[in-house]
């Protein structure tokens, strides 16, 4: 694991590092411990096709089958018939989803919930559905075949399999995905906002503002559990127009907010007790630099600045944050951090990074001081 490079202001973390023993032989294919190990060729087999896994959750949240599934078991047939679809190959994707969790099947055949198949439910708390469905999106199946290619190259590969670069080729070729998309981001922030609302100790903070914060999500869950807190949400101008409805002109939490368009890569025009920037320094380091130097440029002496991310070598969510972090590269040329390379860009800045902990099994957030 990379480690924070040694300072006079050691930040903290409450995680322990991965593991780094080789676990070839001890993981099964739901990703839990089995009781016994999995032979080597057993496992590869099973990794090699791990687009079955994907592709049968996709099926599952496409045709709505964790939604057609009550509290009581059913059988494929009874499932079959309320989604409208063949008996023979619905059980044979019960069967497959089951091998990783997703429904669990009772020894007289009939299907029931585990807490997974229920995340594909759309009628749950959290639930996962439209992720499911953004991240098996048709174009991704292209994307990942070329993954080699991103790697000799180091650059995106996007432009080369689509002739436009990502967000072009939604808005322009694929505006059902990029419906998805904003419901899917929607739908993480939404628990993200939770999350991070509960973790940040905003005393004596007055006013907070959300840099690159998308929607606005967790400036208004932070403002509503914080009746005196001011916000102010800076992103791009179409972003910002479509903010969430709470922080728009009307609505519940507009006495209190203001949207600014603009891109924190080119300046950041807002004067805070807290910053908080979520999520986007994925691009080259030079504009995580360019972020991070006008935000230091504009912030008061002693202003708080929480810097929140997903690392790929300081996660109990390993498997998804390199995931994550590999699909990056595929799409936009991007990249998620480590522990050392955010903490060396941080100290870069000239903001004191005072502690480093963990939001979230996903998220871990750096504290900050403006000196």
């Amino acid at each position: 694991m990379t480690t924070a490079p040694t300072s006079t202001t050691a930040p903290t973390s409450t995680t322990a590092p991965p593991s780094t023993a080789n676990t070839a032989s001890t993981v099964n294919t739901a990703g839990q411990a089995p009781s016994a190990a999995v032979p080597p060729a057993m496992l590869l087999r099973e990794l090699v096709f791990g687009a079955a896994c994907a592709g049968a959750v996709r099926a599952a949240a496409s045709l709505r089958l964790p939604d057609a599934l009550d509290e009581e078991p059913a059988g494929a047939e009874q499932l079959a018939e309320r989604l409208g679809v063949e008996p023979g190959p619905l059980r044979r994707l019960l069967r497959a989803l089951a091998c990783y969790e997703v429904f669990a099947e009772d020894a007289d055949g009939r299907y029931r919930h585990t807490p997974l198949s229920r995340l594909l439910r759309s009628d749950e708390q959290g639930s996962l559905r439209d992720i499911a469905l953004w991240c098996t999106e048709p174009w991704t199946w292209q994307s990942w075949s070329r993954l080699d290619d991103a790697v000799r190259t180091g650059r995106s590969v996007f432009g080369d399999a689509f002739g436009k670069e990502f967000f072009q080729y939604l808005h322009d070729d694929a505006p059902e995905s990029a419906a998805l998309f904003n419901r899917a981001m929607t739908q993480s922030s939404r628990q993200s906002a939770q999350d991070l609302a509960g973790f940040l100790d905003l005393s004596g903070v007055s006013s907070v503002a959300d840099v690159g914060g998308g929607q606005g999500q967790v400036l208004a869950e932070l403002m509503e559990r914080h009746p005196g807190l001011h916000g102010t949400l800076l992103d791009l101008p179409k972003v910002v127009e479509h903010a969430d409805p709470r922080l728009l002109p009307g609505g519940a939490l507009a006495g209190r907010a203001r949207l600014v368009p603009g891109d924190c890569r080119t300046a950041v025009p807002v004067q805070a007790d807290l910053y908080l920037v979520k999520n986007i320094l994925e691009w080259d380091d030079d504009s995580t630099r360019r972020t991070l130097r006008n935000l230091r440029e504009v912030a008061r002496p002693g202003a708080r600045v929480v810097i929140v991310e997903n690392l790929v070598d300081d996660s109990p969510s390993m498997r998804f944050t390199t995931a994550m972090d590999l699909l990056l590269l595929l799409n936009v040329g991007g990249a998620k951090h480590t522990l050392g390379s955010l903490t060396a860009l941080i100290a870069e800045s000239g903001l004191v990074l005072d502690a480093v902990a963990p939001v979230n099994p996903y998220l871990h957030a750096f504290s900050c001081t403006v000196p």
